[in-house]
């Protein structure tokens, strides 16, 4: 399973796994503990929430690999968007600017200049503050995912003996699955005739056709010694 999109928005440092975090956790692993880390941001596609629980199946650098509640899949996640708590840090309240104390005036006209260079040079600020916002820190790239491996191949052989005998056999691989099984030689034409290959069922049936007329021959030789045998017996029986 690929990992889901995320929206990544910019964090408070203190509020990410750190170094020693994911040397912590490492330690747990290796000790055969459970590690859980939370996540900082939801995951729509997966039904996840921010502050959703997940249980660390590894970590790789910065890169650690968990299971989340409910989840029956393990996906990749960057240091920073995991956190050891379920609530996030408190975020530090902004400090106000202290408001400039005003010149006392000594003259009316004194008084009246200030206050008109304030209102027309506060919205300017305003506004310029406005058309420039601050920019998002660059996403780093994902891990790639490394690909599930392929299934062995699988071999079918059926292989004819001496004696007309049949059998059939699995291998995947270079392994031999279990052992050979014994197979009828009217199922083994019938199978080959169902695969369409002219060439395949030409050679099973010409192995079966020197297996017939070579059982016929020996019927034949049976039973002239049959009939030789009853002749003898007649014979004896006459005196």
């Amino acid at each position: 399973m690929t990992a889901p999109s995320r929206t990544r928005r910019s964090r408070p440092a203190t509020d990410v796994l750190t170094v020693d975090d994911l040397n912590s956790i490492t330690a747990a692993l290796a000790e055969g503990r459970r590690a859980t880390v939370y996540l900082r941001e939801p995951t729509p596609s997966l039904g996840l929430e921010a502050g959703a629980s997940a249980r660390v199946v590894s970590v790789d650098g910065t890169t650690v690999t968990v299971r989340p509640k409910g989840v029956d899949d393990q996906l990749p996640f960057e240091a920073d968007e995991l956190r050891l708590t379920r609530a996030p840090a408190e975020p530090q309240p902004k400090s106000q600017p202290q408001p400039q104390p005003q010149p006392k005036a000594t003259s009316r006209l004194a008084t009246a200049a200030p206050r008109l260079a304030a209102v027309v040079t506060t919205p300017a600020a305003v506004e310029e503050a406005s058309a420039e916002p601050a920019e998002p820190p660059a996403a780093r790239p994902k891990p790639a995912r490394r690909p599930k491996a392929q299934p062995s191949a699988v071999s079918v052989t059926i292989t004819s003996g001496a004696d007309n005998s049949w059998t059939v056999s699995v291998s995947s691989g270079a392994k031999r699955q279990g052992k050979p099984a014994d197979v009828a030689a009217d199922r083994v034409a019938r199978a080959m005739r169902e695969l369409g290959d002219p060439t395949v069922v030409a050679a099973v049936d010409e192995v079966i056709e020197s297996a017939r007329a070579a059982a016929q021959r020996r019927i034949a030789e049976l039973s002239d010694e049959l009939e030789s045998a009853r002749a003898a017996l007649a014979r004896l029986e006459g005196h």
